[in-house]
């Protein structure tokens, strides 16, 4: 298929952040799809409905890709076959034992495959200057090294665009809100219950973005 010299494919999870970028560059540019990945962590059965929800509010191809593997060989606690989600602030230690290795470089070696093939020149991830106390596979260095590796890898010379790279996540809720976003359609908690729990690190990070972007924040949580 030829390449759309203007189009992108957006990983989308439902969280806010994914969702924001979903928006933003539909409203900066041509989006032909957004992409979940089904990895078995114990919230994505409550994200990705919300991803498959914003791609058709916008008139989007979604693709949800399975790759339940990494819930049998990978160890993290945010799996399925890993331990209890801690609670506490993003930023400690404790929440290292929610990292999946490598995660985002499997998803995004997937998703260039997928870009080219359904005729984009670029990716766009949301990956944020937030996750990055926790997360090798969130920093600059490590997206502009899989840049690289997916420009050289790829006829199209496929892009990864990481629009929030520099930001923290309350610059990525101020954008939402900008572009009309119903973040009440959108989910973070790790621990995948019916109700937000309000005490592990994402909710905790999602209550701070709400708060020091001075938005109201529409999540119901459970403390």
């Amino acid at each position: 298929m030829p390449a759309d010299t203007a189009a992108t494919v957006v990983l989308v999870s439902g969280g806010m952040d994914s969702v924001v970028a979903l928006h933003h560059a539909a409203a900066t540019g041509t989006v032909l799809a957004g992409v979940s990945f089904d990895y078995g962590s114990k919230h994505n059965h409550r994200e990705i409905p919300f991803a498959k929800a914003h791609c058709a509010d916008l008139g989007l191809r979604h693709e949800t890709v399975s790759l339940g593997f990494m819930d049998q060989l990978f160890t993290s606690d945010l799996l399925k076959s890993g331990g209890e989600i801690p609670d506490g602030h993003y930023e400690e230690l404790s929440m290292k034992q929610t990292v999946v290795p490598f995660r985002n470089g499997i998803m995004l070696a997937i998703a260039a495959g997928f870009a080219e093939s359904a005729g984009a020149t670029s990716l766009t991830i949301a990956a944020h200057s937030g996750d990055h106390a926790i997360y090798p596979d969130c920093r600059e260095p490590f997206m502009a090294a899989m840049a690289s590796a997916i420009t050289e890898g790829t006829y199209e010379k496929i892009a990864l665009l990481r629009p929030f790279i520099d930001q923290r996540k309350e610059d990525i809720a101020a954008r939402g809100a900008e572009l009309g976003i119903d973040f009440s359609k959108t989910y973070s908690c790790y621990k995948g219950g019916e109700l937000h729990c309000g005490t592990c690190g994402t909710c905790t990070e999602r209550k701070e973005a709400f708060s020091l972007a001075r938005l109201v924040d529409p999540t119901t949580y459970a403390c």
